[in-house]
């Protein structure tokens, strides 16, 4: 840190992103990534001429995107904004909705309270409960900007849709995000009602079920009044803040529903029998609704298990938060990695006296 920084980022507590590790190859279930490729549309979307017109700015309004977006989900495209990356969607949300403060979940995505240091929001959190389930009752009614991730991470539970609307009625004059980003893995969509709810504002991302986490591309549904405000906060930072590839690429992958929806099921499915071989190994595993699963195993130590899966090449998620320092989340990988991944934890039980 140098002596220029600005007093108030000092103490700041950056967002860790899952590491990436360049000193071999690794079986990757650490950072939610999909094990498929992107459609075959959208690996053939692109022409030496669309390399040329690097050149030019992309549209800064992204147009033909919001277009197709907006007909998947039965709205306008005055209802879709798009940003590079769900982040950037969540951090204009922070900006542009919080001036009576924030409040989300103790436990869920880690990036929520480096937003609110970062712009200097007050929020406050309340805790899961037991079987981290979020207490709606707690998010209701709460006077300030209520974020939401459903399904959540890192524990991939989800709320019903009855549940999410709940919460948005109650809370008819501050904005209510609900953070989509694991959706298509078997939650259900909060997007039919921005019709009905003027306070509603449901991000979503290309970088899990549509197997484009490298392209950067995120977006959001909402009111048109919402959406201006985010329009606002973009054009006065960076107006050109989707590239010209993207743009091109995201349209193919619109058009390829139904290749990214097959990939989710197939997903699904892996997740389901992964399940099943944990808990018969003794993990406890919560209801994923996402395309990982958090794990827990009496008699293992969380950041053992971390560690011996990285020296046999496989990686996963463990955080350092005291709360939950004995679980580690599972990206669900290839039929064939998740296999590998639960012959190296078998081998690791028994050596550990556990099976």
């Amino acid at each position: 840190m140098s002596a220029f920084l600005h007093s108030r980022f000092s103490d700041l507590e950056a967002y860790t992103p899952g590491e990436q590790p360049r000193d071999k190859q690794y079986i990757k279930l650490n950072t939610n990534e999909s094990p498929y490729p992107p459609s075959p549309a959208v690996l053939a979307a692109l022409t030496e001429q669309d390399v040329a017109d690097l050149r030019l700015y992309s549209d800064p309004e992204g147009a033909a995107l919001r277009a197709k977006l907006a007909k998947l989900y039965g709205c306008g495209p005055e209802n879709v904004f798009l940003s590079n990356g769900s982040d950037d969607i969540l951090n204009f949300a922070f900006m542009a909705f919080s001036e009576d403060g924030a409040v989300f979940p103790s436990l869920t995505y880690s990036f929520y309270p480096v937003f609110c240091d970062l712009h200097g929001v007050d929020y406050r959190t309340v805790d899961l409960n037991d079987d981290f389930t979020v207490p709606v009752e707690r998010l209701k009614d709460t006077g300030r900007l209520t974020v939401l991730a459903n399904p959540n991470a890192p524990t991939g539970v989800a709320l019903p849709l009855k549940e999410v609307e709940a919460i948005i009625e109650s809370n008819p004059d501050h904005v209510v995000v609900v953070d989509e980003a694991y959706v298509d893995f078997g939650g259900q969509s909060a997007a039919g009602l921005i019709h009905k709810y003027d306070n509603l504002l449901v991000v979503m991302t290309y970088s899990k079920s549509r197997s484009m986490a490298g392209a950067r591309l995120g977006f959001a549904l909402a009111g048109r009044g919402i959406i201006q405000d985010l329009e606002k906060i973009k054009y006065s930072t960076n107006p050109y803040n989707v590239n010209r590839l993207t743009l091109k690429l995201g349209e193919a992958a619109v058009d390829s529903d139904d290749y990214f929806r097959k990939n989710a099921a197939e997903i699904v499915e892996t997740r389901t029998r992964v399940t099943e071989e944990l808990r018969a190994l003794g993990f406890t595993v919560p209801e994923s609704k996402a395309n990982f699963v958090f794990i827990k195993r009496d008699g293992l130590d969380g950041g053992d298990l971390y560690r011996k899966l990285k020296d046999r090449g496989i990686l996963i998620r463990h955080f350092s938060d005291p709360r939950i320092a004995d679980w580690n989340r599972v990206t669900i990988g290839a039929p064939e990695e998740m296999t590998a991944f639960l012959a190296q934890v078998n081998t690791i039980l028994k050596e550990e006296g556990l099976l």
